[in-house]
């Protein structure tokens, strides 16, 4: 009785070991191409001085207060480094035929538009900030798309663009690797359970000509 409980608390315990591990291979994946968003809105936003202000970027930028961005530079490498890893953590598994892949139903016109808007709004929240808090910094919405801010919009645009194209390019490698590691499991499966099945051989039936009830005598 007592070992039957002890069983069952394992096996619980055992359970919500594999959910909290599944909960978190989830989170991963979900934060992985998140990770990607700060170091696109980091381009946006130097894209967007580039275009404005040319070769006079880079003084534009230490006067209006952003000398700060120099320090999130090794962050933002660290945020493209957790994305890289994890998808190549996923292609191993699909090598190995034990990645799952999450579906969603967005296409790739939806999702350049989500990058796009998210990118877009992480630039004028970036700038509205800085504008409050920067010195030298324009405040209001002529910090924002002032001065040539308004290059932002076409630098989110094909940002967002190369963005859907990385998530939509992964997704489908990861889905043709595991097809075709697909492909020659089934057929293993095939060709042993062909093996393994039982030969079609006839069988005599004894028991009647043992009991003498054969349908005819034995011959003369």
């Amino acid at each position: 009785m007592a070992h039957s409980a002890q069983n069952t608390i394992t096996q619980r315990q055992s359970a919500e070991t594999m959910r909290s591990r599944a909960k978190s291979r989830l989170s991963v994946k979900a934060l992985a191409p998140a990770a990607l968003l700060p170091p696109a809105a980091f381009a946006v936003h130097q894209l967007r001085y580039w275009l404005a202000f040319g070769t006079r970027a880079g003084l534009e930028l230490q006067q209006q207060g952003h000398s700060y961005l120099h320090s999130l530079v090794p962050w933002i490498m660290l945020l493209v480094g957790l994305a890289v890893g994890v998808f190549l953590r996923a292609f191993g598994r699909a090598l190995g035929g034990q990645c799952s892949i999450t579906r969603y139903s967005l296409s790739f016109a939806a999702l350049w538009l989500l990058c796009s808007a998210a990118l877009v709004a992480i630039y004028v929240c970036q700038e509205l900030a800085e504008g409050m808090f920067a010195v030298g910094h324009p405040a209001g919405l002529i910090g924002v798309f002032g001065y040539g801010g308004w290059w932002a919009l076409p630098a989110a645009a094909c940002l967002g663009l190369v963005l859907a194209a990385a998530f939509h390019g992964a997704r489908w490698m990861l889905q043709e690797v595991i097809r075709r590691r697909a492909r020659p499991l089934a057929r293993r499966v095939r060709r042993r359970a062909e093996r393994l099945r039982a030969p079609d051989v006839f069988v005599t039936g004894w028991e009647p000509l043992a009991g003498g009830w054969s349908g005819r005598g034995p011959p003369a």
